[in-house]
């Protein structure tokens, strides 16, 4: 770390960004279940300039740095983030076509961009409507629904590693996709993804949609929540195995675990994200103790001690 010795990183950090950097942001709102405390430094960048300026201050003040994304699949801890938070600001939102190559940019959300490609007739991103994520979120998690996901459409990304300034285009063969994972460490943000779609009928296209949504909201909660809290296991359904063990309607404090559906937990308004941690817990032990699997949290965790929530040895 550079700067004078024994300087505040946060410091160091806000003097190199100067105006791009706004402090004690709270992150909980730019998340889909509205809780969770602040980031002692918040930049949502306008362009590749400036995420160079923010890699420039990660570099110089020694400061953790998380990408936001949409919020949709993460949880702030109550006592927030001592690090630089960073969401991609307009500029990445852009979604270009050509015949059936897409490029949307890492901050696109995808029920725009599959509500896009419907209209254009393009078949294979249907699924994406229901996902309230970016692109560059579901890059990162393979995300996916409806019997697809990111890896079955994803050509290449355009990567940017705010760790260290490094950038390129990377092929989605060295990515290794898989379920609900992938190769890009917490410091990268995809700047851009390209997409293969197949030519389609467009009434068509928009019927799968229509019917995605009608079904989403007829099988899952709304309110504040972030979709499935844990992965599926093997061979199995973790809504069933915590369904099952009895957890539905259990609440600690301000969080619950749907009556709708067992894989999700919803926030109480102005609720405690430290609520909905305790809450993953005490099912994951519950569903532990009853069939015997131990459940992966999905959930992207930030500020809490994931270790916890790991299988013991």
């Amino acid at each position: 770390m550079s700067g004078a010795p024994g300087a505040d990183p946060v410091t160091v950090a806000r003097e190199r960004l100067g105006t791009l950097a706004q402090t004690d942001v709270l992150l909980g709102p730019m998340t889909t279940y509205r809780v969770g405390g602040p980031a002692a430094l918040f930049v949502e960048p306008a362009s590749d300039d400036d995420l160079v300026a923010v890699a420039d201050a990660v570099r110089a003040s020694g400061l953790a740095v998380l990408v936001v994304g949409n919020g949709s699949n993460m949880l702030v801890a109550d006592h927030g983030f001592r690090g630089i938070a960073v969401r991609l600001g307009e500029a990445y939102t852009r979604i270009e076509i050509d015949g059936t190559l897409v490029r949307a940019g890492g901050a696109a959300l995808l029920p725009v961009v599959a509500r896009r490609t419907a209209t254009s007739g393009l078949r294979g991103f249907e699924w994406a409507v229901g996902v309230p994520g970016s692109i560059g979120g579901a890059v990162r998690m393979n995300a996916g629904g409806h019997g697809s996901d990111m890896a079955a459409v994803l050509r290449r990304v355009r990567l940017f590693d705010l760790a260290n300034g490094d950038h390129g285009v990377v092929p989605v063969d060295h990515l290794a996709l898989a379920y609900r994972s992938s190769s890009i460490v917490p410091t990268q943000v995809v700047l851009w993804a390209e997409l293969a779609l197949r030519v389609g009928d467009r009434a068509e296209a928009e019927a799968e949609i229509n019917e995605i949504v009608r079904w989403r909201r007829a099988n899952q909660p709304g309110g504040a929540n972030a979709g499935s809290v844990f992965t599926n296991p093997a061979d199995d359904s973790a809504g069933r195995l915590i369904d099952v063990s009895g957890c539905k309607g259990w609440r600690v404090g301000s969080a619950e675990v749907s009556r709708k559906h067992a894989n999700f937990i919803q926030a109480d308004e102005g609720g405690s994200a430290d609520d909905v941690w305790a809450l993953m817990r005490r099912v994951q032990n519950r569903v532990a103790g009853v069939t015997g699997v131990r459940l992966r949290p999905e959930t992207r965790l930030v500020g809490f001690d994931e270790a916890a929530m790991e299988p013991s040895e």
